[in-house]
């Protein structure tokens, strides 16, 4: 079915389930919903016709949010043909062109493109005009300890910070310099100057890991879109370290390993 444009009662319209942003600021939807009252929708949202009611929302919540709030109850929708995969895919690329996810939000919808759409980390990269080095840096946020995760998404810390935190492997030295960050107002360049002080041992920095090994991990972490380690001797005995951080993300392990 080819594209059509359309009038629609906002009210028929569910919330994408695959949106990637999770905060919206009030004060600047209170802002968009005065602009949409006084000038109309400009740009319409884009949305799919439901299985169960209505329509599902593909792209433009934070329009469809404001909409609502402005008391519209006719708007201008492109209605698209599309499955859930691609309703999910066209969500988080739309969001992640806009650039206004936080880095966790971010993080996490690169996670979901490789768990529930099955993209490489190279695949993603070409999606959005990234590096593979900047979607694996990315996902590598989402191993941080959650309340240093939540610094990062309140802004409290920077993603510069993050990263240079995910150098030190113990968490009690990890934890502590993240409270200097916050105390003593560290920018990332201080920061960094004063881990390269830190004696080896302090950051416990782990040795380099055989190629075999390192490549196994890549492929495991690709598959699950989850921090993955390996940790083995000679015989090969040893252990595997799944990371996750949230039930949802746990379910999914156990979803895809029953």
């Amino acid at each position: 079915m080819p594209e059509q444009l359309k009038y629609l009662n906002p009210k028929d319209i569910n919330p994408n389930p695959y949106q990637p942003r999770l905060h919206f600021e009030p004060k600047e939807l209170e802002e968009l919903a005065q602009s949409i009252k006084e000038n109309g929708l400009i740009q319409p949202i884009i949305v799919r016709k439901s299985d169960i009611f209505g329509y599902d929302l593909i792209a433009g919540e934070r329009r469809l949010k404001a909409i609502k709030m402005a008391g519209l109850d006719k708007i201008p929708v492109i209605i698209k043909d599309v499955s859930d995969k691609d309703s999910m895919k066209q969500a988080i690329i739309e969001n992640l062109q806009r650039s206004d996810l936080n880095p966790i939000e971010e993080a996490k919808a690169y996670q979901n493109l490789i768990l529930k759409n099955q993209m490489t980390h190279d695949e993603i990269a070409k999606a959005i005009g990234k590096s593979r080095p900047y979607i694996t840096n990315s996902i590598r946020l989402l191993n941080l300890p959650s309340h240093i995760r939540q610094g990062l998404e309140k802004g409290t810390i920077s993603q510069g910070h993050a990263r240079l935190l995910l150098s030190i492997d113990k968490q009690e030295v990890q934890d502590s310099w993240f409270h200097k960050i916050l105390d003593e107002q560290l920018s990332v360049r201080q920061l960094e100057q004063a881990l390269k002080k830190l004696p080896k041992k302090e950051k416990s920095k782990k040795p380099a890991k055989d190629i075999f090994t390192a490549e196994k991990e890549k492929e495991i972490s690709q598959l699950l879109g989850l921090p993955v380690s390996i940790h083995c001797n000679k015989q090969l005995q040893g252990q595997l370290k799944i990371s996750f951080a949230s039930e949802e993300e746990f379910n999914r392990i156990m979803n895809r390993l029953f």
